[in-house]
């Protein structure tokens, strides 16, 4: 039998997610499909997800009727209709879960984005969504913002599966890592059992290209040319770095002795903006062992026709892309301007998503009640 490229992905130890949830693609059993033609094991979700998934057909029809007529205020409903699906895509991912035993087959859902500086809220809202949903292999996304570090330690102390997300700088991401490894120790203090705990750390990639390379065409060199669609990877795989280095600390040996998983590293945002790049760029460029690849379908369709793995594509790459990021520097390209800036955009643009997930949950329920 002939191996496909998203075959050939898995075999090199990354694991394929797909970056879209709707209640119609549950129950259609596109799911099936993905799982067994494309090697999907895992789905993540945002408030763009949400918003775009409500927008079509009339699957949620039923629900919004019922939420209406039981007078359910929106910011309930909105939270009623994500946990549905995502419990229901958990049960059926629950297969992958249990043959990967529970690395895999994992479904996330994120807190609302406008508690991103409410550390406290952040973590009550956590908590609710894992006690709604009800599934061992759901993870709460928690954005790394500052003030999302401690509620990311004090989720998984409480033995809470957590997918990290919004990270876009390499310090950052240690700081993600340091509060990932407070909150397995507060948790092995606890008395919780530590193989339970899975988390990932959500690295994106795109958009690190999209902003540095709209200030390289500002600048207009040769030089500033050059350097396009090169520093989203060069700073992915730099976090894979720090991933093998702080994972090959004393520190982690120690967990890992009593039971802790790795929290993986995952690549999101790994659909191409520019159509002069590679759609599969951000897919054949990061490959290596025990990484997560988080796709939107046409990303993950693109791969699967026409995408070359090589194998490891990451490792053994860390001197060229420290190279890359010292000549953006060189020719004034702020590494700290760009990534605290996606910060900022990101967690407005969740905000503005959410806002329509509102909206449209609340003119559904309007419209409902005639």
């Amino acid at each position: 039998m002939t191996s496909t490229p998203t075959a050939d992905l898995s075999a090199a130890g990354v694991s394929i997610w797909l970056d879209d949830l709707s209640r119609e693609r549950i129950n259609s059993g596109a799911f099936k499909h993905l799982i067994e033609e494309r090697n999907v094991v895992g789905v993540t979700t945002n408030p763009s997800i949400f918003a775009a998934a409500l927008q079509q057909g009339d699957s949620y029809a039923t629900q919004i009727e019922a939420l209406a007529a039981a007078n359910i205020p929106v910011n309930d409903a909105v939270f009623d209709i994500t946990t549905h699906d995502v419990a229901q895509a958990c049960d059926i991912f629950a297969a992958e879960a249990k043959s990967t035993d529970g690395v895999d087959g994992r479904v996330s859902i994120e807190v609302d984005p406008r508690l991103s500086k409410d550390t406290e809220g952040t973590i009550a809202e956590a908590k609710r969504l894992h006690a709604k949903v009800q599934r061992s292999n759901v993870l709460i996304k928690i954005p790394a913002t500052v003030e999302g570090l401690e509620a990311i330690a004090a989720t998984i102390a409480e033995g809470i599966s957590v997918n990290v997300t919004l990270i876009f700088s390499l310090e950052r991401y240690r700081a993600v890592i340091n509060a990932f490894m407070l909150g397995i120790e507060q948790a092995k203090e606890n008395g919780f059992d530590l193989s339970t705990i899975h988390s990932v750390a959500s690295f994106f990639v795109s958009r690190v290209d999209s902003e540095v390379d709209k200030r390289l065409d500002a600048i207009g060199t040769d030089e500033a040319a050059a350097l396009k669609g090169k520093a989203g990877l060069a700073n992915a795989r730099l976090a894979y770095q720090v991933y093998e280095e702080l994972f090959g600390t004393e520190r982690w040996e120690v967990l890992a002795a009593a039971g802790a998983r790795r929290q993986r590293p995952l690549w999101a945002s790994t659909g191409v903006k520019d159509p002069a790049l590679p759609d599969t760029l951000y897919v054949t460029e990061l490959v290596a062992p025990g990484v997560v690849n988080t796709m939107p379908e046409k990303t993950l369709e693109a791969t699967a026709d026409h995408g070359v793995i090589t194998g490891d594509t990451i490792t053994g790459s860390y001197e060229d892309a420290n190279t890359v990021l010292n000549n953006l520097e060189n020719i004034g390209v702020s590494y700290v301007e760009v990534v605290e800036q996606l910060e900022i955009e990101g967690l407005d643009k969740f905000v503005v998503s959410w806002n329509e997930l509102l909206e449209t949950v609340q003119t559904a329920l309007d419209k409902a009640k005639g």
